[in-house]
């Protein structure tokens, strides 16, 4: 798999777990204490995250990090 399509699909399931939790990503971003406009950037897989980043999001959507990556 390219590295671009496993930022899209990790994009993919972010923003899924977030709908699923009626969040908008405007309130996912402040839970990471993010820009709203990075948030955007990771959901769109124009992101390349750090594990940093990406610990922050799972405990933003209250879920284990391992959960971005499953299908």
């Amino acid at each position: 798999m390219k590295e671009s399509d496993l930022l899209i699909k990790m994009g993919k399931k972010i923003k899924a777990i977030r709908l699923s939790k009626n969040m908008t990503q405007n309130e996912l971003a402040i839970a990471c204490e993010f820009e709203k406009a990075t948030m955007s950037r990771i959901e769109s897989g124009q992101s390349n995250s750090t594990v940093k980043t990406l610990l922050k999001i799972s405990d933003g959507l209250e879920v284990q990090i391992v959960d971005l990556f499953n299908d």
